[in-house]
């Protein structure tokens, strides 16, 4: 399938944005009042029956305990923002808990009385750990600046252990660039060392007939709507590059572009082709609608969209990692459990109704199991001065 009609009330489009194109929600700024708690408690309906059907197919749920799951995660991602304030220094992180449903939040042991009787009384748990988040942030900066060698992966704050967390390839655990690496880390700060099954890459493509969107020979996938175009991963194409869509037609050019260091981007949309706020479910699941920008918490449940391997499902595991790709460092990323693979780069990810982010990359496949990363969406209409299409 390489056309579907869309009909919503208010939208009725003939989507022609190839394997990607998604709904965001407002850009990250002043203009925040429709994406306030009340305003999506208001507008709120139920996830589509896609992806209902992916969070059932992926954990192992009921459809009852799709949804019930669903809307804890979306108290904890509105109770995050608040607990973080009300913790203040003593914040050692958040996420959410899959088993009590629940946001927890850790403070130092600092913390006093009635710091952690607000925190409870909100509706979050609390832990009490070693180290803040800012002491955790700081070590994580000071890793930042060291020169990763390939046998390291990427770098993070870990909430749940309290320390920031190196991820190696197993079969380079021992290589010396890698423990000396290690070693300078753990001067740094709290760290702990995981290994994982292969070095993390990009998921570009090159070109295959049929599929979403096309510059030069790379093939990738469309992320979300935006008004006048979309956004995608920035090492799918340099600024003004031109895109083809599905059928070779002309689409637009890349107006902006970066990667390393980040990877994001945004195209603009003409020629006959239009936008519309959706995630295509390209037949494996129904097209999904997208409300909102708010991010949510690790340990929130995920999904992801894109040309090649359509609907997979799975957990927030780390945000503001540093992934070391071959082509240099990209920072401030979000780490999941879905997998992906060649041709998904760009592509959507979202939790509930949520839009997330744009798939970057990551390790493995969705044979095997793997990783992946995506750049936050909120970040991405920071930078450009963007307003996500919504419903």
């Amino acid at each position: 399938m390489r056309r579907t009609r869309i009909t919503q009330a208010g939208v009725a489009a003939l989507l022609m944005i190839g394997s990607w194109t998604a709904a965001g929600t407002l850009p990250a700024s002043a203009q925040d009042a429709p994406d306030s708690p009340a305003a999506r408690a208001a507008d709120s309906a139920p996830a589509s029956d896609g992806l209902m059907a992916a969070m059932q197919r992926d954990f192992g749920l009921t459809r009852a305990e799709a949804e019930d799951r669903l809307a804890a995660e979306r108290e904890a991602t509105d109770l995050a923002p608040e607990a973080r304030r009300t913790a203040g220094p003593a914040y050692g992180g958040s996420w959410f808990d899959a088993k009590s449903e629940k946001l927890t939040v850790a403070v130092t042991e600092d913390a006093d009385a009635s710091t952690v009787r607000a925190l409870r009384a909100s509706g979050a748990a609390v832990r009490t750990v070693e180290h803040s988040a800012r002491q955790l942030d700081a070590a994580k900066s000071r890793i930042d600046r060291l020169d990763a060698p390939s046998g390291v992966t990427s770098w993070s704050v870990d909430p749940t252990a309290n320390t920031v967390v190196v991820n190696v390839v197993e079969n380079q655990k021992t290589d010396n660039d890698v423990r000396t690496f290690v070693t300078k880390a753990r001067e740094a700060g709290p760290v702990t060392v995981r290994t994982v099954g292969a070095q993390a890459e990009t998921f570009a493509a090159g070109t295959v007939g049929g599929d979403p969107y096309y510059t030069g020979n790379v093939r990738c996938s469309i992320g979300f709507s935006v008004h006048g175009g979309f956004v995608t991963a920035g090492h799918c194409g340099g600024v003004g590059s031109q895109v083809r869509g599905w059928d070779g037609s002309y689409i637009g050019n890349f107006q902006g572009s970066s990667f390393p260091e980040n990877d994001y981007a945004w195209v603009n949309v003409g020629s006959g082709w239009w936008t519309v706020p959706v995630v295509l479910g390209w037949g494996t699941v129904s097209d999904q609608l997208v409300r909102g920008s708010a991010e949510a918490p690790i340990g929130a449940s995920i999904c992801r969209s894109g040309s090649t391997t359509h609907w997979h499902c799975g957990n927030v595991l780390a945000k503001n990692e540093t992934v070391n790709y071959s082509q240099g460092a990209v920072r401030q990323m979000t780490k999941t459990s879905v997998c992906a693979e060649p041709g998904d780069s760009g592509g959507s990810f979202i939790s509930g109704d949520q839009a997330q982010g744009v798939t970057s990359g990551g390790w493995g496949n969705c044979s095997g199991g793997g990783e992946t990363w995506h750049q936050p969406i909120n970040e991405i209409l920071n930078r450009y001065g963007l307003t996500l299409h919504t419903a």
